[in-house]
């Protein structure tokens, strides 16, 4: 009898599991939005739930050169981020509300290193490691896209 309440409870375990539980693949469905850099485009899904940013890019194989993640926060704070389950190296640019990056952190796939904003950010994009060291861009960069408030005013 004991074996067979075990039986059933390991078969039926996937079922209840919490609504939190982190999945095995890739969330390639989230909202996109286009961002600039210069005269570069970026094409980046938009997680904003805590749901959405606790998965991000985990679990991905691959990822086209120009797309990417952006996180986008309730309230600028100092966050940090770590590569467990993510199979990609990823720059992630930490970026103030009008769209200047803050700072860079290059991060190792499937650490959990934390890589943290120098100050308080609502902002992360996160994309294939190299993308902005190959275009130039660096602390003090500007990004362009209709999330980031222009300079001066307070992003919504």
């Amino acid at each position: 009898m004991t074996r067979l309440i075990l039986t059933l409870c390991l078969l039926l375990a996937p079922q209840f599991a919490p609504a939190h539980a982190q999945p095995s693949s890739p969330q390639l469905e989230l909202p996109r939005v286009t961002l600039t850099a210069g005269m570069h485009l970026i094409q980046a899904q938009v997680a904003t739930t805590p749901q959405q940013q606790a998965i991000g890019l985990m679990h991905r194989k691959e990822m086209p050169t120009s797309e990417g993640m952006l996180f986008i926060f309730e309230q600028a704070t100092r966050q940090c981020f770590w590569m467990k389950n993510t199979l990609l190296p990823l720059t992630a640019a930490f970026i103030a509300d009008d769209g200047t990056i803050v700072n860079l952190a290059d991060m190792k796939p499937q650490t959990t290193d934390s890589h943290c904003s120098a100050q308080p950010v609502r902002f992360v994009l996160e994309m294939n490691q190299g993308w902005f060291a190959k275009r130039g861009l660096k602390a003090g960069s500007q990004l362009g896209g209709p999330v980031f408030a222009k300079r001066g005013q307070a992003a919504k």
